[in-house]
C-alpha cells in the first residue's frame, strides 16, 4: 500500500514541558508526593508517551477514570500503582485483580463488595482507596456515613477527597473541604491521604497530606493565578493553509453568512474543523464588528489573524489581509506560540479541560523531547513512599 503523506493538521506534545510541570508541581507540593491524573488519555494528549515520561520523572501513582483506562495504562506501565476513580462493580472484581488496579470505593455498598471479594483470598486482592465526599456531592461516602463503615479486613491505601472550587482563589468551600477531610480521614485506617488537585496544590492553606493529584496543570493548563509563570505550555495545535482567495467587499464567508467582508479581504482556509476538536465556538461572534475585533485568532508566521465566519466540520477560515502574502502549504498555529491554552479556551467558551479532551483523531500527533534531557527511572524521594 502506498505510504500517505503527513496529515494537514498537527497536534504536538512537548514531553520536556510536561516533565518540567511535574517537577514544578512537586516542588510546590513540598514534602507531599505527586501522583498524576492520566484519565481521558492524559486529558486528550494520548496516553503512552506522556505516562512513560511521568514515570521517568519519578511518578508512581496514576489516576484513571475507568477500568478500561486502567487496562491501557497497565500495558504501558507494568509496575505503576493504578487507581480507578469511578469505583468498582461486582462484574469487574476479577479484572481489577488481574490488572492489579486499585478501585476508589465511593459508597458503603462498594466497601462491602470489596470486603466480600477479599474474604478467603485477601492476599490476591489489591488494596483499595476510599473517597470521602467533603462537598462535591458527586462521588464518595458522605461525612455522616464514614464512622459507620465496616473497614475491617480491607487494605486501604489512600483516603482521598476532591476539591470543588480550588480554582477560585479565596472560595471558602476549599477551606471547609480541607478541614472536613482532615477530621474525617484521621479516623480512616489508610496508609496515605490525598487532598489536592492542580489548583489545590497552591490554593490550600494547610497540610496537603501525603499525595497530591495534579491533572490539567501537568498538561499546560493554568487554573490558578499562582501557577502563572510556573506551568509551561505542553500542546501545540497547527493546521495547514489549503486555499487562499480574495473576497470582495460586502460578500460573506461560511455557513449562514455570519461574517461580511468590510472591504476586499484575503481569506485563508485551514484544514481543521469541529471534527478535529476545533469547535464552532471559535467562529467569529459578530458580522457587524471589524474583523480584528471578532475574538478568536490564529498565528501564521508569528502574526495573528482573526477567525472569520463559521467553523465547519473540516475547515476554518481566517482573514489574512493584514499579513504578508500567505500561501497554501503555510502553517497556522491555533494553540501554542503566542496563543495560550487559557486564551483559546476563553475564545471558544470551553474550559481548558474541555478544549484538550475534545481533540480529534485526525491530527498527526507528534511527541517532542530532548533525549539527552530525559531521566532514567528512579525511586521517588517523596513523603509517602
Amino acid at each position: 500500500m502506498t505510504a500517505l503523506p503527513a496529515s494537514r493538521n498537527r497536534f504536538t506534545v512537548d514531553l520536556d514541558a510536561l516533565a518540567h510541570n511535574y517537577r514544578a508541581l512537586s516542588r510546590l507540593a513540598g514534602p507531599t508526593a505527586c501522583a498524576a491524573a492520566v484519565k481521558a488519555e492524559c486529558y486528550g494528549l494520548g496516553l503512552d508517551a506522556p505516562a512513560l515520561r511521568l514515570w521517568q520523572e519519578g511518578c508512581r501513582d496514576f489516576f484513571v477514570a475507568t477500568l478500561h483506562e486502567a487496562a491501557r495504562l497497565r500495558a504501558v506501565l507494568p509496575e505503576a500503582r493504578i487507581h480507578v476513580l469511578n469505583g468498582v462493580m461486582d462484574s469487574e472484581i476479577e479484572a481489577f485483580r488481574l490488572l492489579r488496579a486499585q478501585p476508589v470505593l465511593n459508597s458503603a455498598q462498594q466497601v462491602a463488595l470489596w470486603r466480600a471479594a477479599g474474604a478467603g483470598s485477601a492476599a490476591d486482592l489489591m488494596p483499595a482507596n476510599l473517597m470521602i465526599d467533603t462537598g462535591m456531592n458527586r462521588l464518595g461516602v458522605r461525612p455522616e456515613e464514614v464512622a459507620g463503615l465496616d473497614l475491617s479486613g480491607l487494605s486501604l491505601d489512600i483516603a482521598l477527597t476532591h476539591l470543588a472550587s480550588a480554582d477560585e482563589p479565596g472560595n471558602p468551600l476549599t477551606r471547609t473541604q480541607a478541614e472536613r477531610f482532615a477530621a474525617l480521614a484521621a479516623a480512616v485506617p489508610a496508609r496515605r491521604r490525598s487532598l489536592a488537585n492542580s489548583a489545590g496544590i497552591v490554593e490550600v492553606d494547610g497540610p496537603l497530606h501525603d499525595l497530591a493529584r495534579p491533572g490539567i496543570a501537568l498538561y499546560g493548563g493554568i487554573v490558578h493565578p499562582r501557577l502563572e509563570g510556573v506551568i509551561r505550555p505542553v500542546v501545540t495545535v497547527e493546521a495547514q493553509v489549503i486555499h487562499v482567495k480574495t473576497v470582495p467587499a460586502g460578500e460573506t464567508v461560511g455557513y449562514n453568512a455570519t461574517w461580511q467582508a468590510p472591504q476586499a479581504c484575503r481569506i485563508a482556509t485551514l484544514a481543521i474543523g469541529y471534527a478535529d476538536g476545533y469547535l464552532r465556538g471559535f467562529s467569529s461572534k459578530s458580522a457587524s464588528k471589524p474583523s480584528g475585533e471578532l475574538g478568536a485568532a490564529v498565528e501564521i508566521n508569528g502574526l495573528r489573524c482573526p477567525v472569520v465566519g463559521r467553523v465547519s466540520m473540516d475547515l476554518a477560515t481566517v482573514d489574512v489581509t493584514a499579513l504578508p502574502p500567505v500561501r497554501p502549504g503555510d502553517w497556522a498555529t491555533l494553540i501554542g506560540g503566542g496563543i495560550t491554552l487559557a486564551e483559546a479556551a476563553r475564545w471558544s467558551g470551553l474550559s481548558q479541560y474541555e478544549l484538550l479532551t475534545v481533540s480529534g483523531r485526525r491530527y498527526d500527533r507528534q511527541y517532542r523531547a530532548d533525549i539527552s534531557a530525559s531521566r532514567a527511572p528512579e525511586a521517588p524521594q517523596h513523603k509517602g513512599e
